[in-house]
């Protein structure tokens, strides 16, 4: 539900970068929420088809900027909302119609600041790249959360506004940036069943483009925590793994991927320690 005509109870905010093959599914499920929201997108440099697609959606609102990284674009979103709540997806994610209510009813029922969703399935699990991130990630099998999720998260999909401003929004850090709002509010957003699907990296130049923008943020002991980040994700012991897991999980796709994910988070971090780059 997005109507001119009804005052939105949440702002959708979409940072894209890229999104071209994604993007139309994730806002034609934004369109078809149960309680009126509004969608603002936030191209954040976008070199392909993105911005010609959503001006096909009158009732989006598109805002760009340069390169900068979804930080500052999830930010710059935020500034220009409407809504009391905060909403943050992807545009590689699709929505169930209740989606936004069910994210949203706890905080209207004043029992929390902010919530994450549990009931986050992976899309497109008949791919066999794609599943081979729920073995990396240690994932239960079609959902993007390991079996027993906590009651508290990081990651807010969902918070006031008021909160999100009290604490100027997230930090441009990379690829952590979206658990820069717990660190400073001392408040982790609360577990929901909201039902959404999110696409996992599943072609080899997709994952490599993933595992490095995932490298890309600080790490624990700073400047040593980082070398041993790289050695970690070098190529002996990246094999070892590899193998390893190929031959435990039975699932002779992992020990591509494997290599090819942690050669991309090499050089993520090795771009991030030469150049301070932290955008994709």
């Amino acid at each position: 539900m997005n109507s001119p005509n009804v005052k939105p109870i949440a702002s959708a905010i979409l940072a894209t970068y890229n999104s071209e093959k994604t993007i139309v599914a994730a806002l034609s499920s934004l369109l078809t929420q149960t309680v009126p929201i509004e969608i603002i997108v936030v191209d954040d440099g976008s070199t392909d088809q993105t911005k010609a697609i959503v001006k096909n959606f009158p009732s989006v609102t598109y805002l760009s900027q340069k390169h900068l990284g979804p930080a500052k674009a999830r930010n710059l979103g935020a500034k220009k909302a409407s809504g009391n709540i905060l909403l943050f997806v992807d545009a590689d994610m699709t929505f169930d119609p209740h989606y936004v209510e069910d994210l949203i009813n706890p905080i209207l029922g004043g029992k929390t600041i902010g919530t994450y969703t549990i009931n986050e399935r992976v899309a497109n699990w008949d791919n066999p790249l794609a599943r081979c991130w729920n073995i990396q990630e240690g994932w239960e099998n079609k959902k993007r959360f390991p079996p027993n999720p906590p009651k508290y998260g990081t990651d807010y999909r969902a918070i006031l506004k008021s909160a999100f401003d009290q604490v100027g929004g997230f930090d441009d850090i990379g690829y952590t940036d979206t658990w820069s709002l717990f660190n400073k509010l001392g408040v982790r957003p609360l577990a929901t069943h909201a039902l959404c699907y999110h696409h996992n990296s599943n072609s080899f130049a997709s994952v490599y483009r993933q595992a490095k923008w995932s490298a890309k943020r600080p790490y624990k002991y700073g400047f040593i925590g980082s070398l041993y980040a790289l050695v970690r994700t070098s190529l002996p012991l990246s094999l070892i793994i590899a193998i390893t897991k190929s031959l435990t999980h039975h699932n002779l796709y992992f020990l591509s991927f494997k290599l090819v994910y942690d050669y991309g988070r090499f050089v993520g971090i090795l771009e991030m320690l030469t150049t301070g780059k932290l955008s994709k």
